[in-house]
């Protein structure tokens, strides 16, 4: 017995450290994370490259990286034969980290695709500020922060979720500040980082209330134990939900954590704005979506009442800021579009909201991707045009728009196209067919009093839309300056226009493809 006993207990361990050993290895699928893999490669290759390269050669590392950006979109179509799922624990193939589904993929679509124009207005920009912006940290910032927006979609734990969040916020507020000697890029990013990071320590509280609520953190697993939460820790797991929601609201810049926007907007170098408009929009809506609709649907009358409040304050502070901007003002036309975007933000919600009071959540849900498709195509066509006139007019007032048919009709034509399809209005069919979805969205889960006061912002924002776009057609005053349009930056006027008209032309492709198969 003696001698057996060594062996026997042996035998034993090695049993007893089997099922461990394998609950911690775990394959990973490398297609299934190849597009945010991709993005933080390229960033790294930058980053190296810069370090070599003599500064006549530095233009060279903004077309790897626009090379890169188009790689990275380019591997998610073989992702769209089905839902793909890594980091998964054993035995629950539903508690997964990475989960590549239809909501991920259109997700990162938007944001590598919004990203790589980015980078196509960022090559001129940076062409033309060469001395202020260094190539090599600006680019790495850029594809990073492009890494982390990729990342946050496909997040389907907590952890994750929070980690995706920060690598898509830190670099960019060094983008923000980037610009040497720059006061108002300075003054500009630290308010951005501030609000953030104070925003991310709120989210990180609610996040830990809800983890000792359920103790999980993966939202499948969230979603199933928060409904039997002990009676105790039930007032814990609901401020848990409310303060994760608040972070979330900050990434939107939902009123009243909107103030960072406009600032933000005038000090960053343009393409940074017009990337931040739209990427960083993305990322918030996604993980706000993954946070109420996947992980807390159980507690839709809290989130669905807080999130419609928020839709009606965010739409309508942000049209009447749009609305108080003054033509002749230094930056009027960033502000302009800064104040713009805190209202479409409001819309964005409407559908979110409803979500917490209907049981169709895919359709509600695809009614704000839809819109976020629409809104990221036109609204980084607009910044495009804004970069053109810049060049000429450093002060980008909406003053200086005043003619530019006359010595630019193609961008004056493509900036009312742009401005009428943020307004609702014909010809720009696309921008009317999403604001029809998220009106109907919100008029089917029972929203009336909030398809009301969508209804007044969307009259209240024809006013400035209509009259920037009348100032387009008007005589120039005094010599009207001639914009020499470079290659990249043709080209993502080009890419935006394309996409502006199609869509306008065959508008159900877009519902349909955001609303299929999601979750």
């Amino acid at each position: 017995m003696s001698a057996l006993a060594p062996s026997t207990a042996e035998h034993l361990a090695q049993h007893l450290a089997q099922p461990v050993a394998q609950s911690l290895v775990q394959s990973v699928d490398w297609l299934a994370i190849a597009p945010p893999t991709i993005a933080a490669v390229v960033a790294l290759v930058v980053l190296v490259a810069d370090l070599f390269l003599s500064e006549a050669r530095k233009p060279v590392l903004g077309w790897v990286s626009v090379a890169g950006l188009a790689a990275a979109t380019l591997m998610l179509l073989p992702l769209l034969d089905g839902d793909r799922s890594t980091f998964c624990l054993t035995g629950d193939a539903r508690a997964c980290s990475y989960t590549a589904d239809h909501f991920t993929l259109v997700i990162q679509f938007l944001v590598l695709g919004g990203a790589l124009l980015a980078a196509l207005l960022s090559v001129t920009n940076i062409e033309d500020d060469q001395r202020r912006v260094p190539p090599g940290e600006f680019w790495f910032l850029l594809l990073s922060s492009a890494a982390g927006a990729a990342l946050l979609p496909a997040s389907r734990d907590l952890a994750t979720l929070i980690v995706a969040l920060e690598v898509a916020s830190l670099p960019a507020f060094a983008l923000v500040g980037i610009r040497h000697g720059e006061k108002r890029s300075s003054e500009a990013a630290l308010k951005f980082f501030l609000s953030s990071v104070t925003a991310t320590a709120v989210s990180l509280m609610g996040i830990s209330f809800v983890y000792a609520s359920t103790g999980t953190l993966y939202l499948t697993q969230v979603a199933q134990r928060i409904q039997h939460v002990d009676g105790q820790l039930h007032t814990l797991a609901q401020t848990g939900v409310v303060l994760t929601l608040v972070g979330f609201a900050f990434k939107t810049a939902a009123v009243p954590f909107h103030f960072w926007v406009p600032d933000t907007y005038v000090g960053a170098p343009l393409p940074v704005a017009a990337y931040l408009s739209v990427v960083g929009k993305a990322v918030g809506f996604s993980g706000l979506i993954l946070v109420t609709v996947v992980g807390l649907p159980s507690y839709a009358d809290v989130w669905g009442p807080a999130l419609a409040a928020l839709a009606a304050l965010t739409m309508t502070v942000g049209n009447v800021g749009a609305l108080r901007q003054q033509a002749t003002r230094a930056y009027s036309a960033v502000r302009l579009l800064a104040w713009s975007s805190v209202g479409q933000a409001g819309y964005l919600l409407v559908p979110i909201a409803a979500a917490g009071y209907t049981k169709d959540t895919h359709k509600a849900i695809g009614s704000t991707v839809a819109y976020a498709l629409m809104y990221a195509v036109v609204n980084l066509g607009a910044f495009a045009v804004a970069a053109l006139v810049g060049r000429t007019k450093s002060l980008n007032r909406v003053s200086d728009y005043r003619g530019l048919y006359a010595t630019n009709p193609a961008a004056a034509l493509l900036l009312a196209f742009f401005l009428l399809c943020l307004a609702g209005l014909p010809p720009g069919v696309i921008g009317l067919f999403a604001k029809v979805t998220v009106f109907s969205a919100a008029v089917d889960a029972g929203l009336g009093w909030l398809a009301v006061v969508m209804a007044v912002n969307v009259v209240i924002a024809l006013f400035y839309y209509l009259q920037w776009t009348a100032l387009l057609f008007r005589a120039p005053e005094g010599e009207p300056a001639r914009h020499r349009v470079p290659a990249p930056l043709t080209a993502a006027l080009a890419l935006t226009g394309v996409l502006g008209v199609v869509l306008s032309g065959a508008p159900q492709l877009v519902l349909r493809f955001a609303a299929t198969g999601l979750f």
